[in-house]
């Protein structure tokens, strides 16, 4: 007795079982319980007899066999219900479960069993997921569309060649890292879209970080000018979200060169924690009673024109580095990313960390620049905010990210 085949015959009865509740659980008077199981031990079957026999026609046979009697119940549910609407999801799904069965035998089983959980769970899913989309505007499906566009058509097109003076210019390297900056926008701003508005202050502070602090900088600096109310918890929006911008910083460097991390996280993360510190101060000195007010809705995060910049960016960051690096002492270095860490963190990071990757950089003075851009960068989001905000704001961000660049520098010069 093959204890292998009973084993995947056992296999197979779940999935139909799973499936098959669910479908039975929408009243679907096609298939429910019982028809997918059966469904699903017929695929095993066949992909026994096909495995036994050795004939490849076996599993086509029965195959168009079960579409037949699909088209054939069909029609007959049509004409004894004229006016029904008869949808193809059970059909599609039945086929589904055919095949499962016979790749549980002629395949890998763990996938197997992996798209058979999917099934069931897209399935059940149904109303959410059409909740979610009815919830869709435009800008969300362009953001999706373009976010698309940039992964799945651009980035593996391009060629994954060197160019240019230091050969460090790589085409789809560059886009690779455009994807990236992106794709953890878009999930920031997916995020908010369905939980922002209801989880509250902290989120504001979470999901602006994610999707971009300087952006949520200028737009909470600005409500200030309009509610004399809400200084404090601006200031505390601005903050959480810079401090979140770190997290981000140690993403892209994970991705990009995840074997040298740990030498990287801890003075990171030191810088972290009293960012943070800096933020629960804040919260306990809001006043009590006051409104929380939310996030603005953010732009559509995925916008061609904004890839395209970030990755001339990054590829001009690429450059000045390596020149910088060839031509002069690693000191030239920290002037380099003091510049392009006033408007973007992203870019000299990303740059940075594939210099290190490259081993063309030490991994002590990379992160210590990468820190370096990211005091830059709060420097100018303090300037932002005094600058578009009011008096008390400045007074606050004043305070908080002052503190938090002299210990990011203390951390620099005395990191051992």
């Amino acid at each position: 007795m093959n204890y292998e085949d009973i084993t995947t015959l056992a296999i197979a009865l779940g999935l139909g079982l799973l499936v098959g509740m669910q479908r039975e659980k929408t009243n679907n008077t096609l298939a429910g319980v019982r028809t997918f199981s059966l469904l699903a031990i017929l695929g095993v079957i066949s992909g026994f007899l096909t495995r036994d026999f050795d004939n490849p026609f076996i599993l086509p046979a029965l195959g168009l066999a079960i579409a037949a009697l699909l088209v054939a119940g069909n029609v007959l549910a049509k004409r004894n219900a004229p006016d029904s609407d008869l949808g193809q999801t059970t059909e599609v799904a039945a086929l589904l479960m055919f095949s499962i069965g016979a790749y549980l035998v002629l395949g890998d089983q763990v996938l197997g069993v992996i798209v058979g959980g999917l099934m069931a769970v897209l399935l059940y899913a149904k109303e959410r997921m059409h909740n979610a989309i009815d919830k869709l505007q435009n800008k969300d499906l362009s953001a999706i569309m373009t976010f698309a566009g940039i992964s799945l058509v651009i980035l593996p097109i391009l060629p994954d060649e060197t160019y240019g003076p230091f050969d460090v210019l790589n085409p789809q390297n560059i886009w690779l890292m455009v994807t990236l900056i992106v794709g953890i926008s878009v999930v920031g701003y997916f995020i908010y879209k369905f939980l922002g508005k209801k989880v509250g202050l902290l989120s504001n502070a979470i999901l602006g970080g994610m999707i971009s602090s300087t952006a949520t900088t200028v737009s909470y600096a600005r409500k200030t000018k309009d509610a004399d109310t809400i200084d404090k918890l601006s200031a505390f929006v601005i903050v959480g979200a810079s401090a979140i911008a770190l997290v981000r910083i140690v993403i892209e460097m994970g991705v990009v060169i995840p074997e040298k991390l740990p030498q990287m996280i801890l003075p990171i993360g030191v810088e972290f924690v009293i960012m943070v510190a800096l933020c629960i101060f804040l919260f306990y000195n809001i006043q009590k009673g006051k409104k929380e007010d939310r996030m603005p809705e953010p732009k559509n995060p995925a916008q061609l024109k904004t890839a395209v910049v970030f990755g001339f960016l990054y590829g001009i960051i690429l450059l000045a580095v390596a020149f910088v690096n060839e031509e002069f002492e690693n000191e030239a270095l920290y002037v380099v990313a003091i510049i392009s860490g006033l408007t973007d963190v992203d870019a000299i990071t990303l740059s940075l960390s594939q210099i290190m990757k490259q081993g063309n950089l030490e991994i002590d003075t990379g992160w210590r620049l990468i820190l370096l851009a990211s005091l830059s960068n709060l420097f100018f989001k303090g300037i932002l905010a005094a600058t578009l905000g009011t008096q008390r704001l400045a007074k606050w961000v004043g305070i908080t990210f002052g503190i938090s660049i002299v210990a990011g520098l203390l951390i620099i010069w005395l990191w051992p």
